[in-house]
């Protein structure tokens, strides 16, 4: 091993472990105790790098709460696997939606259709009461005395009934 080593996660130097501690020199005191800010800003912008990539840790068995109301269940790997449950969903909402819209658009037009079917009904009772009116015979009298050109009138006598024998 070198004298320094590598942390491969974080990116920073690490001095090799010692099992003898020794007090630090003035100069290396200073090193540990204040860091330079350019190596904060890069250990910033490392983390920050750390954070976005899109290699993501494997999901922990355990969903709280907490998980599920910060958005953390939604990784990209749990998307991923669940690609299919979730386009048979959208597909189903989609149908559920379309099939509500036409069945509101049927009832529409049924109700419609109703009160037509009603309005004709009304109107045929209504014609059907008025020619009943004309057809009375005391209507139809009146409407033969009224009319001069007529030659049909009353019968004096009753009307006769004829047998034929049957042979």
């Amino acid at each position: 091993m070198n004298e320094e080593q590598i942390d491969i996660e974080k990116g920073k130097v690490q001095e090799p472990d010692t099992t003898e501690k020794a007090e630090p020199t003035k100069p290396q005191k200073a090193a540990t105790e204040k860091p330079a800010p350019k190596s904060e800003e890069t250990t910033l912008k490392e983390a920050l790098q750390e954070q976005a990539r899109e290699d993501e840790e494997a999901l922990t068995s355990s969903v709280t709460l907490r998980k599920i109301l910060g958005g953390d269940f939604l990784t990209a790997s749990m998307i991923r696997r669940q690609i299919g449950l979730i386009l048979i969903i959208v597909a189903f909402t989609i149908v559920y939606i379309s099939n509500r819209y036409s069945c509101q658009r049927d009832q529409l037009e049924i109700d419609k259709l109703n009160k037509e079917l009603q309005d004709a009904k009304y109107r045929a009772l209504s014609s059907s009461s008025m020619l009943t009116e004309k057809c009375r015979e005391s209507h139809v009298l009146d409407m033969l005395k009224n009319n001069k050109d007529s030659v049909l009138h009353i019968a004096d006598q009753p009307p006769y009934i004829i047998y034929v024998p049957e042979k």
